[in-house]
């Protein structure tokens, strides 16, 4: 899958760019389900970064698997995880122990780029100083601004709240901090008054 195109939007919405390899003493590579195929291309282009490659990489939200084509890659470490909540501590203690020049590459859907951005941030990193390429799944992770609950996955617009029940519309305002979008109720002034659920993230 290609690079996703995305409509111009407000200036929190997050913006991404292609990968491309950069010189430096250790390259951190996290990826989920298409973003694979990113990863395929970064390393076509400088195939000496693999001698100092972490890569991490779990299936996307749609059940996309290309772990067996990164596994023969012969990075100097290689990681699959089955999800991005089992591979957290492996990411946070690889920035934790980055030293200074490290690069670190991100891609496939935003739900992960944006929560290792976020973790990357924690750890002293400026969120401008990590490569993002989105690849694949456009699902979106939504916190629910009333309640602070955050849902995973989004696919309609509005959708129900996984936690308190209100019927979210989905914002483009983004947050980096939470790695989420916002979605606000929906019906608050007419209670009920809900327009039907439309696939918009697929």
């Amino acid at each position: 899958m290609t690079k996703t195109q995305f409509e111009p939007s407000i200036r929190s919405r997050p913006v991404y760019g292609v990968l491309s390899p950069r010189p430096g003493p250790a390259h951190l590579i996290v990826a989920d389900g298409e973003g694979a195929e990113a990863v395929l291309a970064l390393v076509a282009q400088a195939p000496d970064m693999l001698a100092k490659a972490h890569i991490i990489y779990m299936p996307g939200p749609n059940g996309t698997d290309g772990s067996a084509a990164l596994e023969v890659l012969g990075a100097a470490m290689y990681h699959r995880a089955p999800s991005y909540a089992a591979a957290r501590s492996r990411i946070v203690k690889a920035l934790g122990d980055a030293h200074m020049g490290v690069q670190i590459y991100l891609t496939g859907t935003e739900g992960l780029m944006g929560q290792v951005q976020r973790d990357a941030m924690e750890a002293g990193l400026p969120h401008d100083a990590v490569q993002t390429e989105h690849r694949g799944s456009t699902v979106r992770r939504v916190q629910c601004v009333h309640c602070k609950g955050i849902t995973e996955n989004v696919r309609t617009d509005p959708f129900v709240c996984s936690h308190c029940g209100l019927n979210l519309f989905v914002r483009d305002h983004y947050s980096r901090r939470l790695a989420a979008f916002q979605g606000v109720c929906i019906d608050a002034e007419d209670p009920g008054e809900v327009p039907p659920a439309v696939e918009r993230f697929k």
